[in-house]
């Protein structure tokens, strides 16, 4: 194997990459791989102690880490975070947008109609998902508008390409993410550098503590939800945080060059198959 192509492909040795919502199951995982090609990560995350577990994760296996408490919905806390960046590495080169969910109070159910979900929940949902990825992009694009150079990967999800039922707050905030990444990719390329590139990844179903009341009973079993899901999943099995790297990855490294403005599938051949 010709480990020295390879690594001119995929290597992100001496990169600074800054995860928000790193502490979470699927972000974490992606930090932690960030650092084995050779990433600097900045781990960002409203739970701190959550940052402060990936990122010492990160240093025990060699790599260099940081943690930030960093609410996405506030520039100030965005901004405190890129200047303990810069001071610690000097630049920024990716940026990975995984802050975001769900809320219970804005799914309906039974016991709770689309025509009386709360309006503050669904407006917690659209600005977590939205404004939170707008906010990042906006504070640490312009450190990469600066340098001439960088990469944005936004995390938005199957809810994008097709609505699901019972989450309209979370899918038509995911739709917009998409949208705002193909914007994004236009503007920065046409008006600062065609060395700034913006994707988006989007997950379909996998299992996370976010998901899990919608997808598990408490008796531990699947819901209705949860067999419709994997009904409608040629693969037959929910996704795996792992399942995310090599797609995240490949967008943010050298072997991406020329992939701009897109927004990537990993979701078990859920969005290829019509049900029939």
């Amino acid at each position: 194997m010709d480990t020295a192509f390879l690594e001119q492909l995929f290597g992100l040795e001496g990169q600074v990459a800054v995860v928000t919502g790193g502490g979470g199951v699927l972000c974490g995982a992606m930090a932690r791989a960030l650092a084995r090609v050779g990433a600097c990560v900045a781990v960002l995350d409203l739970n701190v102690t959550a940052a402060q577990a990936i990122a010492s994760e990160i240093t025990a296996a060699g790599g260099e880490a940081l943690a930030a408490q960093t609410n996405v919905l506030e520039r100030t806390s965005l901004e405190r975070a890129l200047a303990a960046i810069l001071e610690r590495w000097g630049r920024l080169d990716i940026l990975v947008n995984g802050a975001g969910g769900n809320r219970a109070q804005a799914t309906t159910s039974a016991e709770l109609s689309f025509f009386d979900l709360p309006e503050e929940a669904f407006r917690e949902v659209l600005s977590l998902n939205l404004l939170g990825t707008v906010l990042p992009c906006q504070v640490f694009g312009r450190q990469m508008a600066a340098q001439g150079g960088g990469v944005i990967l936004n995390i938005a999800s199957v809810n994008g390409f097709r609505p699901l039922t019972e989450i309209p707050a979370y899918s038509t905030a995911k739709a917009a993410v998409s949208n705002f990444t193909q914007w994004l990719a236009v503007h920065m390329a046409r008006h600062y550098s065609p060395r700034i590139r913006v994707n988006a990844l989007a997950p379909g179903f996998v299992l996370t503590e976010q998901n899990r009341y919608l997808l598990i009973d408490v008796d531990g079993r699947l819901t209705p939800r949860a067999q419709a899901a994997l009904a409608h999943t040629p693969l037959g099995r929910f996704g795996l945080p792992e399942d995310l790297l090599g797609a995240a990855l490949w967008l943010v490294s050298p072997a991406a060059a020329f992939v701009q403005g897109t927004v990537v599938a990993v979701d078990g051949g859920f969005l290829a198959y019509g049900g029939v």
